[in-house]
């Protein structure tokens, strides 16, 4: 009879339960629409970049060719979270299977630190173009811009696995309801039936690790840039330095202080509504702004999106 209870006790949870937006229809509706705008205006504004980037022979350049990779990170984080708690709140189904939960967790990490990877690299790039730029073509040749990018992606890969390994060895045997609308690390460890001290120290010390070296990495390009900057004689030599760097420090800032604030701020700062706003602003609004704040105040970019839209102009014309 112990040994039945026993085994009853260690059953393996096969599903999970999303956390939705609302429990009434009309709130789950709203919640539907507001996302299908989001999903479809961050899809849209970045399939605009990849493609005027590719288009433009102008700008073919490592920046640009970064700025890509971002973008396609970017269309790719919002896909995994978005279209299934659209589907959540359209079907009122807040199920999530188990290969699910360990597929979005795995897409979640890999595209999380690949943000975190390409920021770093695009940093160095805004480094040797303004403190060398006469070596700029030499140190930044596609091979090089070639071997980053893949080293990056591979790195980011290498890590999610990491995390999901870790994340998915404990016990999940009790309460199945997750509390975000997505499958997150920090609340699986919630529900586990299991220690998790282990995995907590894993998650720590390689996200410490990451995170030194991107954010180190990135604050010593500034400073070397910054340093370098002020040593322009002209005020229009200067602002044209800065002009360049500040929508990769917005883009930065934005995905870090969001980052910070979902996944280390105390816990009298918790709650659930509170843990959905700051979900959303970590893998939502980020996709959304990156395009708009790089396509800003960037005169390549709008002069490549207007000559696409008027050759496409012209090709409908003329059928």
């Amino acid at each position: 009879m112990s040994e039945r209870t026993g085994m009853a006790n260690q059953s393996t949870v096969m599903e999970f339960i999303l956390m939705g937006f609302s429990d009434t229809r009309d709130g789950q509706l709203l919640h539907f629409v507001m996302f299908l705008f989001i999903y479809l205006l961050a899809l849209t504004r970045n399939v605009i970049i990849v493609s005027v980037v590719i288009l433009n022979h102008h700008l073919h350049t490592p920046m640009y060719f970064f700025l890509v990779n971002l973008s396609l990170a970017d269309i790719c984080y919002i896909t995994t979270t978005v279209p299934k708690s659209m589907a959540v709140s359209l079907t009122d189904n807040k199920i999530i299977t188990f290969p699910g939960c360990v597929t979005q967790v795995f897409l979640i990490v890999t595209f999380a630190v690949s943000e975190v990877a390409l920021l770093t690299i695009m940093a160095y790039d805004r480094y040797v173009a303004i403190c060398h730029p006469l070596q700029y073509s030499l140190i930044l040749n596609w091979d090089t811009c070639s071997q980053m990018a893949v080293t990056s992606w591979v790195s980011c890969l290498i890590n999610a696995s990491l995390h999901t390994v870790t994340a998915f060895q404990l016990n999940f045997c009790g309460p199945n309801m997750i509390g975000q609308f997505f499958c997150d690390i920090p609340q699986l460890q919630k529900i586990s039936c299991t220690s998790t001290k282990v995995s907590q120290i894993i998650i720590w010390i390689v996200g410490f690790i990451i995170a030194s070296f991107c954010i180190g990495s990135i604050f010593a390009s500034y400073g070397y840039i910054i340093s370098a900057v002020l040593k322009i004689p002209s005020t229009e030599g200067r602002y044209k330095a800065f002009s360049t760097c500040s929508p990769h420090l917005t883009v930065f800032s934005l995905f870090i202080t969001t980052g910070l604030f979902l996944y280390m701020r105390p816990n009298s700062f918790s709650s659930p509504k509170i843990d959905l706003l700051s979900a959303v602003s970590f893998t939502v609004v980020p996709p959304v702004l990156n395009p708009i704040i790089y396509s800003l105040r960037n005169k390549d970019i709008q002069a490549a999106v207007w000559k696409l839209k008027s050759k496409i102009k012209n090709n409908f014309l003329t059928d």
